[in-house]
């Protein structure tokens, strides 16, 4: 029995690593004025953030439909997919889980297992390309559930942003703390907990953020002596700083594999431009 592998572009997986891992990614909308995008298919980042610095109206977003979800799995099931393992973004953040669980219910050709990956970026793409790893080597899908959810409960995530005016005005700030970041030259420090997110702390710089979040890899490097650990960089257009970030990161935990990602409009949309994550986690290269 053959096992596929969805997701949505927030996982933000490279063309090759999507040819690599054999993952079908289907693009959320992102809305510009009176004009819809497909992410990553029809709208450049330049694009995006030139019209988030231009013009008054800001985006939005619409999430993965219903029928771009049935289009996707009956289209793997005529290539011969028994078993589908979709991941996605975070329930905390989005409703799409909750309308797919709804849908599954329903749909009766092929096993479908919904993922929450309680997150989004790189966490995600991780849980991707374990799943399609694993599917590629034939482990059961339940198996690869599990592995999934072992690799879910090993990652942290921390962002720091220029302010939490996006995040406020989306909706998608848990703790609704926006007066952090309206003091001047505030970066607010965010993390994700159950799949939400939330304003942990204020820092006067990226540097400052820097150092609180190696820090916290620090820590978790110690307390997990015998992991090889994962650490991705992860930049809303802040190009000059990712590579820097990387390769500092990587001069600090010489032992862990550091890699880089980005975010694009279906995310930047809430977290603004010049955002900096660090997501970290048991490597998963090391897991499948």
């Amino acid at each position: 029995m053959k096992t596929a592998v969805v997701t949505d572009t927030a996982s933000y997986l490279t063309p090759e690593q999507i040819k690599k891992y054999n993952i079908t990614v289907l693009p959320i909308t992102v809305i510009l004025g009176d004009k819809q995008y497909k992410e990553t298919e029809e709208l450049t980042d330049k694009e995006f953030y030139d019209y988030l610095r231009n013009e008054p109206e800001l985006p939005t977003t619409s999430q993965v439909s219903m029928f771009q979800i049935q289009e996707a799995y009956d289209r793997l099931v005529e290539e011969g997919y028994d078993n589908i393992i979709s991941i996605h973004l975070s329930l905390g953040i989005t409703s799409f889980m909750d309308n797919l669980r709804m849908f599954v219910k329903t749909y009766d050709k092929a096993n479908i297992y919904p993922f929450d990956s309680m997150a989004a970026s790189a966490a995600e793409a991780d849980l991707c390309m374990l799943a399609g790893s694993l599917a590629q080597k034939q482990v059961a899908p339940e198996e690869i559930i599990k592995r999934l959810e072992s690799l879910r409960d090993s990652t942290d995530i921390f962002f720091a942003v220029n302010d939490l005016k996006h995040l406020s005005r989306t909706g998608r700030l848990s703790n609704h703390s926006a007066i952090i970041g309206s003091l001047l030259d505030v970066k607010p420090l965010l993390t994700f907990k159950d799949g939400k997110i939330f304003a942990i702390a204020k820092e006067r710089t990226m540097h400052r953020a820097f150092k609180a979040i190696s820090n916290k890899i620090k820590a978790y490097i110690t307390d997990h002596p015998d992991w090889s650990v994962h650490v991705t960089v992860v930049d809303s257009n802040n190009r000059e700083l990712l590579v820097k970030w990387a390769q500092d990161f990587q001069t600090e935990f010489p032992n862990a594999r550091v890699s880089t990602s980005h975010l694009g409009p279906a995310i930047s949309v809430h977290t603004g431009e010049k955002t900096m994550g660090v997501v970290w986690d048991k490597d998963f290269e090391d897991e499948d």
